[in-house]
């Protein structure tokens, strides 16, 4: 999975830099490593703007808005908080899109209804409908987290072209 990141990156970046698009994240699970690794490389400041670290449901209400009913009713690993942790981290940044991550790497955590791996990710537009998609991701804690950031890259690149 880190041989797909690195390929990714570069590619993401041409096509935000190309485009004149900026990004910011909202990540949960990763823990910031979706935003290092998109600042890996020289010249993300053309097109990165910033990267919200939510690990704790505070934090997501603060930093991006993201309602506690919304976390009272459905948890913090849900599609209604990746959608309102990417609108968030959009609407705050003034970026044209966001990307929001949050999810259960393990390997504690998980329940029946959301096991270990369960990571929802969602995707922002200015202007656009947010996108969000369940994925069941399997591996150990660092597998899983780098499976979500690469993941979160392939659909930006679909979404961006």
């Amino acid at each position: 999975m880190v041989n797909a990141l690195r390929i990714l990156v570069p590619d993401v970046a041409s096509e935000l830099k190309q485009r004149g698009l900026t990004l910011a994240t909202a990540e949960s699970c990763t823990g910031g490593g979706l935003s290092y690794w998109l600042t890996s490389i020289s010249g993300s400041s053309d097109w990165f703007e910033r990267g919200y670290v939510t690990y704790s449901n505070t934090a997501k209400m603060e930093m991006l808005d993201v309602k506690k009913a919304t976390l009272d009713q459905w948890g913090a690993v849900s599609e209604q908080t990746a959608r309102e942790m990417a609108e968030g981290a959009l609407r705050n940044s003034g970026t044209d899109l966001g990307i929001a991550i949050t999810g259960i790497a393990g390997p504690d955590g998980g329940s029946t209804e959301k096991p270990v791996g369960t990571v929802w990710i969602a995707w922002s537009r200015r202007n656009q409908e947010t996108i969000t998609e369940l994925n069941l991701f399997s591996g150990d804690r660092q597998a899983i987290r780098l499976a979500a950031m690469a993941t979160a890259l392939e659909r930006l690149l679909e979404l961006v072209k």
